[in-house]
């Protein structure tokens, strides 16, 4: 195994990869950003890293830029110290949500994921709600989707397999594994779910335990904690910012900041198959473009009111659709404007550029 396969360049990124480009420039992957400023790897070397003024030129929204597990094309400088980023090799998947705020973008939170870890601790941390949040953003972006339960020390077997089958209700074929970060034990089977050379997210809320987590798989304290706030049982963001680290099994995972916000943009695909059930009830209202709210003969009403699929289940789905289909058209419309202004600047220099 080469230097970037142990880093996770499998067959699927060198059938992508341009063997053009591959004469100037080398594979390296993305493991950290700040800004526009980032930090690769080929495998063997971790370098600092900078887009070219082209890429930032000709770049047109925020997903074009270079996001932590992205593999790309570098050429390096100064004995391997410094790298200049030319372009992104096909990405595999990409997690992705609005930004926070009002300012409606996408946010880039992580490429080329194999599997998406969904943490929520067995406190009152613990919300199903949320749950089918990250599911729909992991699922648009057709990654497997994992969940651990941390702080299981905090409640009995039984209150643990009812919140277990709670989350099968929902998602009944999903891998579930609970554990304590103040349990070895626990640690050391957590372990086995992380496979070599293969790339994990961790994601979740602030206070979960993620950190912890990475801290125990290491075997050091590389990562700061920070205590839970006693009376509503939130941390602090601990983590500032995506980075990729390599475990000594050979796996690879990208540790996220928490996240309080989840706003979604487009995500179809990932709200059908997150809420497959309501999505396949779908095809039997009496109406093509029925809306799921109001109409007469809408088969997934008659299964709320009969009690087939939860009304909290239902009002998240309608939530986040709401919320998906504003965000994106609200989105297209800003880019719109921004093609326009483009188009205004080009249009500017070309005539600028007659005149002389």
């Amino acid at each position: 195994m080469n230097d970037i396969e142990k880093i996770g360049f499998d067959n699927w990124f060198r059938e992508k990869a341009d063997a053009e480009k591959l004469n100037d420039f080398k594979i390296a992957r993305v493991i950290s950003v700040n800004k526009n400023s980032f930090v690769v790897s080929t495998g063997k070397t971790d370098i600092y890293a900078e887009l070219t003024g082209k890429y930032l030129f000709n770049s047109d929204s925020s997903l074009d830029f270079p996001t932590v597990g992205d593999w790309v094309y570098a050429q390096l400088f100064d004995d391997d110290s410094l790298a200049i980023i030319h372009d992104i090799v096909p990405r595999k998947s990409l997690l992705k949500r609005k930004t926070p705020g009002k300012k409606i973008d996408y946010q880039l939170i992580a490429a080329n994921i194999d599997t998406a870890i969904i943490m929520q601790a067995l406190d009152s941390n613990f919300n199903l709600r949320r749950l089918e949040r990250y599911l729909v953003m992991i699922n648009e972006s057709n990654i497997t989707p994992l969940i651990f339960l941390s702080k299981s020390d905090l409640i009995n077997q039984d209150e643990l397999e009812k919140k277990k089958n709670d989350i099968y209700k929902i998602v009944p074929e999903i891998s579930i594994a609970a554990f304590s970060n103040n349990r070895p034990g626990d640690i050391e089977e957590i372990k086995a779910y992380f496979t070599p050379a293969r790339t994990f997210c961790l994601l979740g809320s602030s206070g979960v335990g993620k950190t912890t987590l990475l801290n125990n798989l290491i075997h050091q304290d590389l990562y700061k904690t920070q205590p839970i706030r006693e009376k509503d049982g939130r941390g602090k963001h601990t983590t500032s910012r995506r980075e990729l680290i390599v475990l000594e099994n050979g796996s690879i995972v990208i540790d996220n900041p928490g996240m309080r916000e989840l706003g979604m943009i487009s995500v179809d695909s990932g709200l059908d198959d997150t809420f497959n059930e309501i999505a396949e009830l779908s095809e039997q209202c009496r109406y093509a473009d029925c809306t799921h709210t109001i109409e007469k003969g809408c088969a997934i009403l008659k299964a709320v009111e009969e009690g087939g699929i939860s009304r909290d289940r239902y009002d998240n789905y309608l939530k986040i659709y709401k919320e998906s289909m504003y965000y994106e058209m609200s989105y297209y419309e800003k880019r719109q404007k921004d093609k326009k202004f483009g188009k205004f600047v080009h249009n500017y220099m070309k005539n600028k550029k007659d005149i002389k």
